[in-house]
């Protein structure tokens, strides 16, 4: 019996220290500006509600694990509050294609988006190379391994 209390605490202390590095971890790996500030300040509920790529605006602001959202409405902020893992992007805001096809993390347009299956992806789109189109042509493919490779930066 207290084998098994003193495995069941060192569990809870494992569990508590991942916890309590999240924070830490999304702040360095994900696409932030260095005020904490995700997706250069767009709203991130706005890619589900409008599809479209809506600014948020500093007075609709809060946190999620590390991370600053800004919100171009006080209902859109109120709906992130509600379930925030739903409208976050996807591979910390960096751009799938290159996730999927590389395991880099780049820099995005957030005016590049799409949505699948209710998830949020962003892409690059400069220079004439908009990685989107790259993106649909090989989704299939380039969605696993983004999965995959996204964990060796939050893991």
């Amino acid at each position: 019996m207290k084998k098994l209390l003193g495995s069941m605490v060192i569990m809870l202390v494992l569990i508590g220290s991942t916890t309590a590095q999240q924070p830490e971890i999304r702040k360095k790996q994900y696409n932030l500006e260095k005020s904490g500030v995700a997706i250069q300040g767009y709203d991130p509920v706005a890619y589900f509600t409008s599809q479209k790529a809506i600014e948020g605006k500093k007075e609709f602001t809060t946190g999620f694990n590390g991370v600053t959202y800004r919100f171009a409405s006080a209902q859109n902020l109120q709906l992130f509050k509600a379930d925030p893992a739903r409208y976050e992007p996807q591979y910390g805001g960096w751009c799938a294609y290159a996730m999927g096809a590389k395991g880099e993390k780049v820099e995005v347009d957030p005016e590049t988006f799409k949505i699948v299956n209710g998830k949020l992806y962003l892409f690059y789109n400069k220079l004439q190379t908009n990685t989107l189109n790259y993106w649909n042509k090989d989704e299939a493919k380039l969605k696993p391994n983004a999965d995959k490779n996204w964990t060796k930066f939050v893991n």
